[in-house]
């Protein structure tokens, strides 16, 4: 069933390929020379089975992020997970916002193992974990001077859900003056079509949707990006 999705919306897409490239759009954005990975929310209520958030695909979101991880650590550039959790989810004085009025983040408490980093991704000790309270990994939360600060400008993009915070943490991403590169098996969503669809918008409007194996060599080909050299960067 869901292959059937995705190869009647690959026929779909590939027509609007073309109507989208007359009119201009799917530019490339490009890798540049200072990246950072990002990774959106792949902690237990997302990546295990049996909560309300669980998402598809992680027998490949997984992996591949584990590839990544071990390549952008090779090469020293900056780590970063995001998880959504809240101190209040509901009540009078929920942190939510309204979102609490449209998903169970009752089950997003802060502290507990289900906002927790999925283990088999883990961050090492230094690695960046931003706790954010909306969608995008930006809104509300440090990680843009976080990598400013490092002279980043390019961000590898893994998480979930596709449709959700991965999307808007890109378009976010490229409002900020990063370049949003987002692996294609590395991203997922709980329903059919949604990664397919977005992949497809992304590309066309926001970000670059890149293959594992490419980004993979990229990251091969880049210098060493460590602290020292963000200290040497600055020009005194």
């Amino acid at each position: 069933m869901n292959q059937d999705i995705t190869e009647k919306l690959q026929e779909i897409f590939d027509a609007d390929t073309g109507i989208y490239q007359q009119r201009g759009f799917q530019r490339r954005v490009g890798f540049g020379s200072r990246p950072a990975l990002i990774n959106i929310d792949l902690a237990n209520a997302w990546t295990r089975p049996g909560n309300p958030f669980t998402c598809d695909g992680m027998d490949t979101i997984i992996p591949a992020t584990q590839d990544l991880l071990a390549a952008s650590r090779a090469k020293g550039i900056p780590v970063v997970y995001t998880s959504t959790a809240y101190e209040q989810p509901t009540g009078p004085n929920s942190d939510t916002g309204l979102w609490h009025l449209k998903i169970p983040v009752e089950v997003l408490k802060v502290g507990t193992e289900a906002v927790a980093i999925d283990d088999r991704v883990a961050p090492l000790e230094g690695e960046q974990v931003i706790i954010k309270k909306r969608a995008s990994g930006f809104h509300g939360t440090h990680l843009a001077s976080f990598l400013n600060a490092h002279k980043v400008d390019t961000v590898i993009v893994t998480g979930v859900t596709m449709a959700g915070c991965v999307r808007h943490t890109v378009e976010d991403a490229i409002a900020e003056g990063f370049r949003p590169i987002v692996v294609r098996e590395a991203v997922g969503d709980r329903v059919p079509g949604v990664v397919e669809w977005n992949l497809f918008d992304i590309d066309a409007k926001f970000g670059d949707v890149e293959p594992l194996e490419r980004v993979l060599s990229y990251l091969e080909s880049i210098e060493h990006f460590g602290v020292e050299n963000v200290a040497g960067s600055s020009g005194s």
